[in-house]
């Protein structure tokens, strides 16, 4: 019998792309992006908030320039679509058109479900967010063991691939503390490893209200700037903006918040007493580690 070959692929016949963000550098399209934290420190809200910015045509935080109204695929198995996911959309002036809902009275959905891949080639769906991860990955699966994960993500990730839609996974954090984040995430660590990026969620000690979004991992992009955000009873959620923190902050709730728009704006009142070229503002503004867009924005 006649072995059959290998399929050999050069990289030469393939043509290079560039990729594509929903919002760079924290969510690209086409990949799986994952969003963590522990339990109440305001994942869901975050994402509601940003949907809303999505479906709106909206900027999102620190942009000055918004892209098109885009539709979102929105699957919770925590909250309920009437009293609790719809409420909070409207409250965030979200397009409540363009937030849609697979169907799951009758079948759950799974990370595997060919009914994904049908909803985003019927309706367009840019993005597509399952809250929270656990709930997804199908029965008898063990989110411990790599060899029961490995195969169900290679398979939402190459769905991703040939949608060109984002993919956010929403997920809880283990109990461990003094661990690294790479190890704090609730199941196997390839979770992490087939994500292209990584955000955690957490509030600050000094001020429970404050939530701080970090970027924890990044394959595709430099690491983007941490974005904080209020969340509390009275006001409801409010954007902060950029701010100077750490991942170990994020995680142990320690330091204090200051945006890099509102740093910028102490340095302008100091400087421009007088008039000052464009060029040394920029420069302050640099070795302060603050780009020229929120130099702009300020």
């Amino acid at each position: 019998m006649q072995k059959k070959k290998n399929r050999i692929i050069r990289m030469s016949d393939i043509e290079t792309e560039q990729v594509r963000w929903l919002w760079y550098p924290f969510i690209p399209y086409g990949k799986v992006t994952i969003i963590q934290g522990d339990p109440g420190e305001g994942k869901t809200s975050f994402v509601l908030a940003m949907i809303a910015l999505l479906t709106t045509g909206k900027p999102l935080p620190e942009e000055t320039e918004a892209a098109e109204p885009i539709s979102v695929i929105y699957q919770s198995a925590e909250d309920g679509l009437a009293d609790t996911i719809k409420p909070r959309l409207e409250a965030s002036g979200a397009d409540c058109s363009r937030v849609l809902v697979i169907d799951e009275s009758d079948k759950e959905l799974n990370l595997c479900d060919e009914r994904l891949e049908q909803s985003v080639q019927e309706t367009g769906a840019r993005l597509i967010v399952l809250d929270p991860l656990q709930a997804y990955l199908g029965d008898n699966v063990d989110m411990h063991r790599a060899n029961e994960v490995r195969p169900i993500f290679k398979r939402l990730c190459a769905m991703a691939d040939r949608t060109g839609c984002a993919i956010i996974l929403i997920g809880h954090m283990n109990k461990a503390q003094g661990l690294k984040s790479s190890y704090r995430g609730l199941g196997s660590i390839d979770f992490r490893a087939a994500a292209r990026s990584v955000l955690l969620v957490g509030r600050l000690k000094s001020d429970p209200a404050v939530r701080i979004v970090a970027h924890d991992k990044s394959s595709l992009a430099p690491e983007g700037e941490f974005i904080a955000f209020s969340l509390d009873a009275e006001n409801g959620f409010q954007w902060i903006g950029y701010c100077d923190v750490s991942v170990d902050d994020v995680l142990s709730g320690t330091g204090s918040v200051q945006t890099k728009t509102a740093q910028i704006e102490d340095e302008l009142r100091k400087m421009l007493i007088k008039s000052v070229p464009a060029e040394e503002v920029f420069r302050r503004a640099a070795e302060l580690g603050i780009s020229e867009r929120t130099v702009n924005i300020a």
